[in-house]
């Protein structure tokens, strides 16, 4: 693909994620995409043959964005549990300022309304998850007998709704503020020898 077409590709999914992340999926109208993304009708159905298609992009250039966001600290020297709450609170910073992630975020929420199976960025997150935890249960910040897999799931459920309710509550205002407090929460129950 030439650098124009790519350019207005990547137009086009920034312009529907404003929309879809303003308005949801159901409420957005092509229209108004192609208003939001500068473009014309033509060259959005030169790229996407569907809202559907164009709401599946933005999800994966939603997960595209959070997975290179988050590769220095993965891969960073800092101890595993560390990198992990730091990639928390990395993807809570992007909800606030990334409008394709806050969108990519609506949509798999909403994805039941153009039928589409989303699974796929939360098993991602759920395996680093858990991959950082069994490198922080090996170097002992984390209890050795520790549930990695167990554990990562409930980390992902618990991000998920914390996010989520924080968007509800608060327009995701104080979703830093909230993700700290999780974390309070949860590190007693990781921690080697439980305190009180």
């Amino acid at each position: 693909m030439q650098q124009r077409a790519k350019d207005t590709r990547l137009s086009v999914i920034e312009g529907a994620a404003r929309v879809f992340a303003e308005v949801g999926y159901g409420n957005a109208s092509l229209t108004d995409i192609t208003k939001r993304a500068g473009v014309t009708k033509g060259a959005l159905y030169f790229h996407f043959t569907s809202k559907r298609e164009l709401a599946l992009a933005v999800i994966e250039e939603q997960h595209a964005i959070v997975l290179a966001a988050g590769a220095d600290i993965a891969s960073s020297d800092a101890p595993a549990l560390e990198r992990l709450i730091e990639l928390c609170r990395m993807f809570g910073q992007q909800l606030l300022d990334e409008p394709v992630v806050q969108a990519g975020i609506r949509l798999t929420f909403e994805a039941s309304a153009f039928d589409a199976d989303v699974s796929g960025p939360y098993l991602d997150w759920i395996n680093t998850a858990e991959e950082l935890l069994r490198q922080a249960a090996a170097d002992g910040t984390v209890r050795a007998n520790l549930d990695a897999a167990a554990f990562a799931r409930y980390l992902v459920a618990s991000f998920t709704g914390v996010q989520m309710v924080s968007d509800v509550l608060a327009s995701r205002e104080d979703v830093l503020l909230r993700i700290e407090q999780m974390w309070e929460f949860m590190l007693p129950a990781l921690c080697p020898t439980s305190t009180s």
